[in-house]
């Protein structure tokens, strides 16, 4: 398991008229969360996508627990539960200020071939950098 930690303020664009963080956002969040992640492991999307992989979104699950508010402090926990195959899992807790936790989710990506557009597996040096990552 890997997990990395991003932290993002609510900007007031984000809210919606109760002054709330407009739901339709937090696939945003989870997105720069995951961003940061795979840097965190010494790599970026970027250079994926230049050895020839790209990862779309497959799937993606949201539970809305608490709201968020405008200018929120927002800890975004980011979790890889294990080596993937063909796809890869993560896993979103979202934290306010408070340390409650408001939201929680799920995506999973696909290793795509960039050059066919057909499901590939990992990559073998993405996997030895989820290796070395884990404890």
């Amino acid at each position: 398991m890997f997990s990395s930690t991003t932290q993002l303020r609510v900007r007031y664009a984000e809210t919606d008229q109760m002054g709330f963080v407009y739901y339709g956002n937090y696939p945003q969040y989870y997105e720069v969360a995951r961003a940061d992640a795979m840097r965190n492991l010494g790599m970026t999307y970027r250079e994926m996508e230049e050895k020839g992989v790209v990862m779309p979104i497959a799937t993606m699950q949201i539970k809305y627990i608490r709201p968020a508010h405008y200018d929120d402090l927002l800890t975004i926990k980011t979790i890889v539960p294990g080596l993937p195959a063909s796809r890869m899992h993560f896993d979103y807790e979202v934290y306010n200020e408070d340390n409650e936790l408001i939201n929680k989710g799920t995506t999973v990506l696909a290793f795509i071939n960039k050059e066919t557009g057909r499901p590939c597996p990992a990559p073998e040096w993405f996997l030895n950098r989820l290796r070395k990552a884990q404890p």
